[in-house]
């Protein structure tokens, strides 16, 4: 079984050398002209501490004889007495990833920046200090706060030299999961996060969905991140995501996991890449979700794979096989005629050893679920992507994206049924900001939601049938492609909810 609101994935775990960019196949490239790279720093106060699974050093599993890197995590920063203060300095960086020093955007002068940790209710202030040669800005994807002001406002460009003081105060009743952060600065998202302007962001709270014998399980963050490089940089310009490209997981090519026969892992999948699909897998087990896009699941349920196009996550509870190794593999995809192929790719090699421990029993039932097949529907919409492969323009509602102009208003508590179409020879990648949905059916068939999600992935001519509640901020945010490419060239759209 394979979750809906994903993507395929997998991408050849070696870097591109300079200059090959072929076409392939006839598929366009996607190019984007950008001139000069540009990278991020980032200094960040606040509470740290990491505890993450670091196994020993193993021997490659190819049998190359190179050492294999010990998985870890990016180190954590806590909210404490329900406040969280943090500083991000964006700057160019070299960093060392897969063997190779390569110049990069950062957070903290990180590839793989910092985990802000919070829980529902905290506030948090964020002073993000831009020392590119370029606009940027900060998106907390999936939060349900305020688009306004100095909260989640994408529109917000913060110019070289500037620092801008983010405040989010979050919901008492903000979901528990795994949300992540990263560039929205259009139209130059894609090069940016592509780069490495993106994190992970943990809100605690699933534990106390679970049995009290597996609240204190193992928990993993495994952030799902891919780049390329090309004369000593990941670039950002002429992008080609069909292009060969090494997938790591925070930052590590294949490392090595630890975890014990029968034991019960909580693993946290995020996706936080700019254009590229997963299709993972993990031998000998299945994943059982708990968690979709930080929305916690009411029926637990089980897959051999899970896609993941960008921008998706999953929280998942994983056992330990019997003794010896397994892999995690994105497996082959594509997204279309028009799109990607993506090939198997070994993302991380899972260690089972140690004493055996009792398999638990796994939860059947897991969190209340607020289902909107009970709503009154006030409003159906239709919603087309399209796209110009000649220009390479891509379209919602026939309409390039312009930041000043209001494509949809919607009212406050109301409830909306969107029909959301994709016209084109490649899957598109929905994803919406500040309210997540339900869906509804794909290509006219009911589909079993166990949560809501705030990415799916559109069909190739196909369409998707979404519900969504507007149920208390106002103001203007966007609904877009979360292949950046896409976005940056034009398929995104402006909702404001109003009273």
């Amino acid at each position: 079984m394979s979750a809906i609101g994903s993507v395929p994935h997998a991408h050849v775990g070696r870097p591109v050398r300079p200059g090959r960019f072929p076409a392939r196949g006839g598929r366009r490239i996607r190019r984007r002209v950008l001139a000069g790279l540009v990278a991020v720093a980032v200094v960040i106060s606040g509470c740290g501490g990491v505890p993450a699974g670091r196994p020993a050093a193993e021997e490659s599993p190819t049998g190359t004889g190179a050492a294999q890197p010990s998985f870890r995590e990016p180190r954590q920063l806590v909210s404490a007495n329900k406040v969280l203060k943090v500083r991000l300095v964006v700057e160019m960086r070299t960093v060392e990833l897969a063997g190779q020093r390569l110049r990069a955007l950062t957070y903290n002068g990180d590839y793989m920046p910092p985990t802000i940790r919070l829980s529902p209710g905290d506030r948090l202030d964020l002073a993000l200090v831009n020392k590119l040669p370029e606009k940027t800005n900060l998106h907390t994807h999936g939060w349900h706060v305020s688009p306004q002001g100095n909260s989640d406002n994408i529109y917000l460009h913060i110019h070289p030299g500037e620092t801008y003081r983010y405040s989010y105060r979050l919901p008492k009743d903000l979901a528990p999961g795994t949300y992540w952060y990263h560039s929205h600065a259009h139209p130059i998202s894609e090069p940016q996060v592509f780069a490495g302007l993106s994190g992970a962001i943990v809100i605690d709270g699933l534990e106390k969905y679970l049995p009290a014998g597996l609240r204190h399980v193992t928990q993993r963050l495994l952030a799902l991140k891919d780049f390329q490089a090309r004369n000593g940089a990941i670039p950002t310009a002429g992008i080609d995501s069909n292009a060969p490209t090494t997938r790591t997981v925070n930052g590590l090519v294949d490392p090595a996991i630890a975890i014990r026969p029968g034991e019960t892992q909580l693993w946290r999948l995020a996706n936080i890449g700019a254009d590229i699909a997963y299709k993972v897998q993990l031998q000998g087990t299945r994943f059982n979700v708990i968690a979709q896009d930080a929305n916690p699941v009411s029926t637990v349920w089980s897959a051999d794979t899970l896609v993941m196009p960008p921008g998706s996550r999953f929280d998942v509870l994983v056992q330990g096989p019997p003794a010896g190794r397994s892999l995690l593999r994105t497996l082959p995809y594509t997204t279309g005629p028009a799109g990607d192929d993506y090939p198997e790719t070994t993302l991380a090699t899972l260690l089972s050893t140690g004493r055996p421990m009792p398999q638990a029993t796994l939860p059947t039932t897991f969190a209340p679920f607020d289902d909107l097949r009970a709503d009154r529907v006030d409003r159906r919409r239709t919603i087309t992507f399209s796209e110009n492969s000649a220009s390479t323009e891509f379209y919602i509602d026939n309409k390039l994206f312009a930041p000043d102009r209001i494509d949809v208003r919607a009212r406050l508590n109301t409830t909306e049924e969107w029909t959301v179409r994709n016209l084109a020879d490649e899957e598109h990648t929905f994803h919406i900001h500040v309210n997540d949905f339900q869906v509804m059916s794909v290509n006219g068939r009911t589909y079993n939601a166990r949560s809501w999600q705030d990415t799916v992935q559109l069909p190739v001519h196909g369409e998707v049938v979404i519900r969504m509640r507007f149920r208390d901020f106002l103001g203007k945010y966007p609904f877009h492609c979360h292949i950046l490419n896409h976005e940056d060239k034009g398929m995104m759209a402006n909702i404001e909810v109003v009273p």
